[in-house]
C-alpha cells in the first residue's frame, strides 16, 4: 500500500462559531426518558440516580439529550451510562461510520473535517500503511468517540477544517460541498478555490447575510 503521510487542516480565517443556549426541558420528561430508556436497555435505575444523571446533563441542549435517549434505546444494551448519552448528542458532528467513510484514502484526496477526525486519523494512519485496515478502523473509531465526548463535554462547538490533496478537481468538489452543508462559510471557502467558483454561492448567501444584519 503507498504511503501515506499525516494530513494536516490548512488554516484558513475562521468566522466566529456560535454555540446556540441550551433548551430546557422540564426536568421530570428527561428523567422519565432516562428510566425508560435504562429499563429498555436492560437495567431499572432508581428515580434519584436518574435524577443525578439528569442533573450532568445539564449544560447540554434537553431535544438534543431526548434524541440520544431515543438512540440509547436502540443501540445501547446493559447498563445506561452518561457516557452512552453523550456520544450519541446530534451536534453537527458525524457518527464514527461516516467519519471513517470520509477520509482520504490516499494523497490525491481533499477533505473538510472535525479537529477530532483529525486527531483520530493520525493514531489510526500507521496501522493502515502497514495494511491492518481492521486494526486502523478500530483505533480510529476508539479515539474519535473519546474525543468527541469529550468536546461534547467541554460544550465545545464542532470546527470544520480543511485538508487538501493534489488533485485540484477533487479539491474543489470537496470544498464546495462543504459549503453546501453548511460545513465552510463562502468567506472561508474563498480563500481555497478561484473565486469564480464561489460566484454561485455567493450570491446566494447574500440574502443570508442580509437577513442576519436586520
Amino acid at each position: 500500500m503507498k504511503k501515506l503521510r499525516v494530513r494536516y487542516s490548512q488554516p484558513i480565517n475562521s468566522d466566529t462559531f456560535e454555540v446556540s443556549p441550551p433548551v430546557q426541558a422540564p426536568q421530570g420528561v428527561l428523567v422519565d426518558a432516562i428510566l425508560v430508556t435504562s429499563e429498555i436497555c436492560g437495567q431499572t435505575l432508581s428515580a434519584a440516580a436518574a435524577r443525578i444523571l439528569a442533573g450532568d446533563l445539564a449544560d447540554f441542549d434537553e431535544t438534543a439529550i431526548l434524541g440520544a435517549l431515543s438512540r440509547c434505546r436502540m443501540e445501547v444494551q446493559g447498563r445506561l451510562k452518561v457516557s452512552d448519552i453523550v456520544v450519541r448528542i446530534a451536534d453537527g458532528r458525524p457518527d464514527a461510520e461516516e467519519a471513517w467513510d470520509m477520509l482520504p484514502r490516499d494523497e490525491t484526496a481533499s477533505i473538510v473535517w472535525t479537529e477530532e477526525m483529525a486527531r483520530a486519523w493520525g493514531l489510526a494512519l500507521p496501522l493502515l500503511e502497514a495494511g491492518d485496515v481492521g486494526a486502523a478502523r478500530t483505533v480510529f473509531g476508539d479515539n474519535y468517540a473519546r474525543a468527541v465526548q469529550q468536546a461534547r463535554i467541554k460544550r465545545e462547538p464542532v470546527r470544520w477544517m480543511p485538508s487538501l490533496g493534489s488533485d485540484v478537481k477533487a479539491r474543489e468538489a470537496a470544498v464546495l460541498e462543504a459549503v453546501r452543508k453548511g460545513r465552510l462559510t463562502v468567506t472561508q471557502a474563498s480563500a481555497l478555490l478561484p473565486p469564480g467558483d464561489l460566484l454561485p454561492m455567493a450570491a446566494n448567501d447574500a440574502p443570508a447575510r442580509a437577513r442576519k444584519l436586520h
